[in-house]
């Protein structure tokens, strides 16, 4: 049944993904909501949130100041709070009360910046797209606002996007992809989302960037049009699969996840004479598709595809073994935080 979902549980919202890129950058992040949103943002969506300190802020906007746009009472809130946090910027990210009414948001940022001096950004996430969506327009503010014309391309630099816990199989992948590249020559990697604003201000130095989930790859090609610097989708590091089968020929496997993690993986079987395909509720951009992978838009399209595709076995997180249980092959938990807040299985 359309629109009828009873075995899996919600996946991360837009505003979600635009917190998780913003979070690591040292700005003051203002969720345009009453309390809730961001709530769910610090509390299911965020896995830093107890071990990596980020001025998260919600607007605690009352119903009737958010009805009748009372911008004021937002922009003060941002003020006391820019009093008492040291930040370089803020960004206001946008949740569905303020869709609704159609908040004007660029109106917003001019208020704010006028107000507390300090470079704005907004985000208008709706809370209605998945967090890929909420990622992708995180990256375009953000290089747009900061990043410098001024360059000079630099060797051994690698650009890292689409690499937040959301995205990641699991969260050590972001130390492990770093480690990953400095093996192989890279030895200054900047992660785009860590380490204060000034790796987005000269992005330009970079001399190859690196697209780790589909939600990077806009910004990945703005950077190559801005700069001419070449990006490559892949996720260099991943599952043991040799601890699952000892002979891959001939099995028929389905992964599930973003779709830079399941190409990757699914090379990785291929090589072992393995016949996959991939699927994925999230974006899946035609360059980084094959012929049969799946756009998944229902539960009920994860469940035929199980039930009808005579898999032997499925990558896919924890949280979807309930929906297929009558699958009798081999379930290998392939973690994606965003789907079930969880990298544990």
């Amino acid at each position: 049944m359309k629109g009828l979902w009873k075995y899996l549980s919600p996946f991360s919202p837009d505003q979600s993904g635009a917190s998780a890129v913003l979070y690591g950058l040292g700005g003051i992040v203002l969720v345009c909501d009453a309390g809730g949103c961001a709530g769910n943002i610090c509390g299911f969506d965020e896995p830093r949130w107890f071990k990596q300190k980020s001025a998260v802020f919600s607007a605690g906007l009352r119903d009737m100041d958010a009805i009748l746009g009372r911008d004021d009472r937002l922009v003060d809130k941002l003020a006391l709070a820019v009093a008492d946090v040291e930040a370089d910027f803020a960004a206001i990210i946008g949740t569905p009360v303020p869709a609704v009414i159609a908040t004007d948001y660029h109106g917003l940022r001019r208020l704010a910046e006028k107000r507390i001096h300090k470079p704005v950004i907004v985000i208008e996430s709706t809370g209605m797209g998945y967090y890929d969506d909420g990622e992708e327009k995180a990256y375009k503010e953000l290089f747009k606002t900061f990043t410098q014309d001024e360059y000079i391309c630099r060797k051994g630099v690698i650009g890292i996007l689409g690499l937040t816990p959301l995205d990641s199989i699991h969260p050590a992948d972001i130390e492990a992809v770093k480690e990953c590249l400095q093996r192989n020559g890279y030895m200054d990697v900047r992660v785009y989302g860590e380490g204060g604003i000034e790796p987005i201000r000269v992005a330009g130095e970079a001399e190859k960037n690196l697209v780790l989930s589909p939600a990077g790859l806009k910004a990945a090609k703005y950077l190559q049009k801005k700069f001419g610097t070449p990006y490559e989708a892949t996720y260099p590091v991943g599952h043991n699969e040799e601890s699952v089968c000892d002979n891959w020929q001939d099995k028929r496997v389905l992964i599930v996840h973003q779709q830079v993690a399941a190409n990757a993986l699914r090379e990785r079987l291929e090589r072992h004479g393995a016949t996959v395909c991939t699927a994925t509720w999230f974006k899946a951009p035609e360059e980084l598709c094959r012929d049969g992978d799946v756009q998944l838009k229902e539960e009920d399209d994860f469940i035929d595809m199980v039930e009808n595709g005579g898999y032997d076995i499925i990558f896919a997180d924890a949280l979807f073994r309930r929906a297929v249980r009558n699958f009798s092959g081999t379930y290998v938990d392939f973690p994606h935080f965003a789907v079930s807040g969880t990298t544990d299985g």
